[in-house]
């Protein structure tokens, strides 16, 4: 059993993900768009350019992802996806990648808990917590 994060989008998953795979070390491993379900298969609605189903393997987890129709579209509450990185310097341009057209929550600062932590919407509505934890 393996269980997966999936992230509805509003017509860009396959921009975020390309995002993902080119900032944070990602690799796409599916996109399938609606335009390649046979014909006689039932088809999801939106237009046909809109991604029914992908993944990216970011840090050795699998991001699942699709479009949804703009009335139907929310951008993630409740849950954030939480990268931890290796360096304080890894943390800053993971952080600033990502927060770069998104809002930032929680500035990017040094914490009780960690080395380097914070908070922010990207550009694609996925929230994310960047931490670089105290280590020993």
């Amino acid at each position: 059993m393996h269980l997966n994060t999936q992230l509805n989008f509003g017509g860009n998953c396959e921009e975020a993900f390309q995002f993902y795979e080119r900032h944070l070390g990602g690799k796409i491993t599916a996109m399938i768009r609606k335009d390649s379900i046979p014909p006689g298969h039932p088809r999801p609605p939106g237009p046909d350019s809109f991604v029914i189903h992908a993944r990216v393997t970011i840090g050795g987890v699998d991001l699942i992802g699709n479009d949804v129709p703009s009335e139907v579209y929310q951008p993630v509450r409740g849950a954030y996806l939480f990268l931890d990185v290796d360096s304080n310097e890894e943390a800053d341009r993971v952080f600033a990648l990502l927060a770069e057209g998104g809002q930032v929550g929680t500035p990017i600062a040094e914490a009780f808990f960690a080395t380097r932590f914070g908070q922010v919407r990207d550009r694609f509505g996925v929230l994310w917590s960047v931490i670089g934890p105290r280590r020993g």
